[in-house]
């Protein structure tokens, strides 16, 4: 898979390189190209925001910025995905269909957001039929600073379902959120005892069965204590 990042702040998504995901561009199975906005600009302060048509607080990206940023990078079978409060709610099924994708362009908005007709140049029938489609996402009911957190929470969910990025693929096949309204298990490991608290005593049983119906019971147990 690749992965373009466009951003006013590429060294945030520095973390991007570490740990498993990190691993997964050594290995080639992802590449995932950071981009600076600004270097689109064509101005001396580096501009890309001006006052909102029709008054209002805040500053709008420039579209013209961001069509100079994207263009080179669309090519056939490309999902671009807006990052903006006003977006569809981001969740596990959408990360699995993410997942299959050739190419994923996440474009960091910041201020008021990007110009809206950037969504609507990129959802014409030129590009739709090239195969390439737009999405307005968004990562919960709340707002952020910029597009560049909620960029790294979908890359994240994203990336670890694609085979090979994981070293254990069977952390896969149980999980939260895999079917809706599930929640995982809670987990315990050694030491037997911690400051006083057991691990729960079905689970040295060794009794497989017993086990997977408690843990399933637990599961459900959380699913209703975080409605």
């Amino acid at each position: 898979m690749k992965i373009d990042v466009i951003s006013i702040f590429p060294e945030y998504l520095s973390p991007l390189q570490l740990s498993l995901l990190g691993k997964a561009q050594s290995s080639g199975i992802v590449e995932i190209t950071v981009h600076d906005l600004r270097k689109h600009t064509n101005d001396n302060h580096n501009t890309v925001d001006d006052t909102p048509y029709g008054g209002g607080a805040g500053m709008v990206m420039l579209p013209e910025v961001w069509g100079r940023a994207l263009d080179p990078l669309m090519q056939p079978e490309t999902d671009l995905i807006v990052l903006t409060p006003a977006g569809k709610r981001f969740n596990q099924k959408m990360a699995e269909s993410y997942s299959k994708s050739s190419h994923l362009i996440f474009a960091c908005g910041r201020y008021e957001g990007i110009d809206d007709r950037v969504r609507q140049h990129y959802s014409t029938n030129e590009y739709q039929s090239r195969d390439i489609r737009v999405h307005e996402v968004s990562i919960g009911d709340y707002v952020l600073g910029g597009g560049e957190v909620a960029a790294m929470v979908m890359i994240e969910a994203i990336t670890r379902l694609i085979p090979g990025v994981l070293g254990n693929p069977e952390s896969l096949t149980e999980e939260s959120h895999n079917d809706e309204g599930y929640l995982e298990y809670p987990n315990f490991t050694k030491p037997q005892e911690w400051r006083g608290i057991p691990v729960p005593e079905i689970l040295l049983s060794g009794n497989h069965r017993e086990i997977a119906k408690w843990r399933r019971q637990q599961a459900d147990k959380r699913a209703k204590d975080n409605l």
